[in-house]
């Protein structure tokens, strides 16, 4: 296992849910950690725990859609807290849609915060972790990263690209002290699964319990995961440099292959 207490982390979508929770856990493992979300309130606040454990933290406003901002993250975190060693690249979008009735600006958003946004960030860090010999890309993805589902044909598209894109970074920087790994969760008790738990009762009317019963119908468990087991996926895949290349499923036994 490498050391990572006091490297620097960069995680996006890092205001709430499993973002938040990789901040904190990472600052707990030592890690200085950049906090970055349009969400202004929410990093500011993220930040401050990350402080309280101990750690510097710094909030980002970063918009993953802005090209210039992304080019220019890099230099910004360096500034506040010194070069990133460790990539998160969890921000992320979801919708669903019969697959004839997925319009263009919804596959077209999808697939630029879900992939595109990664690329651009990991390309953007990816030189400074060559020169220094180490580094960290996770990539959150899904298990729809790893299997299909219907009415999901944007998102899964999304997710299947971003396993691709990490499996491709692994190879190439295996000898460079580069590790890239996707996690891939089922659903997470998260503002994102209530969202989607009221997207489902909005289509079909159930109540909100029946649409969790559903969307939970498939998991061992029955039930999501926390973020704080994601998190303590991603701290593993901080410190291990023997996994790369890995979709590392968090789903309670859903996808046993």
């Amino acid at each position: 296992m490498d050391r990572i207490e006091g490297r620097v982390a960069l995680v996006t979508g890092g205001g709430r849910g499993i973002g938040r929770a990789i901040a904190l856990a990472l600052a707990r493992a030592g890690v200085h950690v950049a906090v970055a979300a349009r969400s202004v309130p929410e990093i500011e606040q993220v930040a401050g725990e990350v402080q309280a454990l101990g750690r510097r933290g710094f909030f980002f406003p970063l918009d993953v859609m802005d090209r210039h901002a992304i080019a220019g993250a890099p230099a910004v975190v360096a500034r506040a807290l010194g070069p990133v060693d460790i990539l998160v690249n969890n921000a992320g979008i979801h919708g669903s849609a019969p697959f004839q009735r997925t319009d263009d600006a919804q596959w077209d958003g999808m697939l630029a915060v879900n992939l595109t946004a990664p690329f651009l960030l990991t390309r953007a860090f990816l030189p400074g972790m060559y020169e220094r010999a180490f580094g960290r890309v996770i990539n959150v993805a899904s298990v729809l990263g790893r299997v299909a589902a219907k009415y999901s044909a944007a998102y899964v598209a999304s997710k299947h690209g971003l396993v691709g894109l990490t499996r491709t970074v692994a190879l190439e920087g295996a000898r460079k002290g580069i590790t890239a790994n996707a996690i891939c969760p089922s659903w997470v008790d998260t503002q994102m699964m209530q969202e989607a738990v009221q997207a489902v009762v909005d289509a079909t009317g159930r109540s909100a319990e029946e649409a969790r019963a559903a969307m939970l119908s498939s998991n061992p468990r029955g039930e999501p995961s926390s973020p704080e087991e994601v998190a303590e996926v991603a701290v593993l895949l901080a410190r291990n440099p023997a996994i790369n290349g890995q979709c590392l499923l968090v789903d309670g036994g859903e996808v046993q292959a």
